[in-house]
């Protein structure tokens, strides 16, 4: 039985990829939060995971943890996310340097083979190249959220350097999903349409993203794992379809028939780059197959949210 470790387990990319981990029936995934964000309702019921309510900020809170199981593999996801969250928490998210030292340092401690990280978009800063690549874009990020991932980057690096620990560092661009929380912009907009209320958007939506369907993250993820690839490399998990807000926003209301009127709000003062869109020539070529593309990945998620609302009438 091979154990593998997943932080941050209960929010929308943990959970996922925990649930598509246990169909394994040789994997023991055990699954550590603290529930700040993610909710115990999205950790998947089965019979080889196994959820333990934690902090990993809290060396104590997880010692014993990485003692008793002797982990193979550590994915660790569990960070402070959300632009809105992150901003208006800054030392929040500078906590979570304690948690990337504590889960290298046990995880070197008890024999971890490998670690996987979650970083983000959001180290390119503005960006100096689109699409951004992830050997030649520069680093440019100055908000705390960006900031730790970057130091957080650096982290796994200089363990693998000094002590040989191999990881894998996953640069995530706006995943979106059925357990994607309101605090992001496609669950946001989604949940308006289906309402027919309206939809605010800040500035004047040309700003752009490329979103990436759960599916497709997590499928990238896992393959990393099975064939043993890009280890102690960097790799951009995302879409490189760039579609503007004032663009998703009308592709909602399209798909969703939705009456909503767009309104447009005073733009952010920070935190809203003007452009993301990754390469992603290497994630293409490890999953071998298609990517969701916007219209398909929205379907699917009025689907799911018109079956959860039948299941709860």
């Amino acid at each position: 039985m091979t154990n593998i470790l997943v932080t941050g387990g209960a929010g929308q990319i943990g959970s996922s990829l925990a649930a598509k981990l246990a169909l394994n029936n040789n994997f023991k995934i055990v699954i550590i939060d603290n529930l700040s964000t993610g909710k115990i309702s999205n950790v998947p019921l089965k019979n080889n995971v196994r959820f333990i309510r934690a902090d990993v900020n809290d060396y104590n809170d997880i010692l014993s943890i990485f003692a008793t199981f002797k982990f193979e593999f550590v994915f660790h996801l569990a960070a402070v996310v959300g632009v809105a969250r992150t901003l208006k928490n800054p030392i929040n998210v500078l906590k979570d340097i304690e948690g990337i030292k504590n889960v290298l340092l046990l995880s070197k401690n008890t024999g971890v083979k490998r670690i996987f990280y979650s970083s983000s978009s959001e180290v390119y800063g503005e960006p100096f190249e689109i699409p951004q690549n992830e050997k030649t874009t520069p680093l440019n990020s100055r908000l705390p959220y960006a900031i730790v991932k970057n130091v957080g980057e650096a982290f796994f690096k200089s363990y693998q350097e000094e002590y040989g620990l191999d990881y894998t560092i996953f640069r995530f661009f706006n995943t979106y999903g059925p357990a994607q929380s309101n605090d992001f912009v496609i669950p946001r907009f989604m949940r308006l349409a289906l309402n027919n209320l309206p939809i605010p958007i800040n500035g004047y939506g040309n700003q752009t993203r490329s979103f990436c369907y759960i599916d497709d993250n997590i499928d990238t993820c896992i393959r990393t794992l099975y064939d043993n690839a890009h280890v102690n490399d960097v790799l951009n998990v995302g879409n490189d379809v760039e579609v503007s807000i004032l663009e998703l926003a009308e592709k909602i209301i399209e798909v969703t028939n939705s009456s909503s009127e767009i309104i447009f709000l005073p733009a952010l003062k920070e935190g809203d780059m003007n452009r993301r869109c990754p390469d992603i020539s290497k994630m293409k070529k490890l999953l071998g197959r298609e990517l969701i593309s916007l219209d398909e990945g929205i379907k699917k998620m009025e689907n799911h949210y018109n079956i959860y609302s039948l299941e709860k009438a």
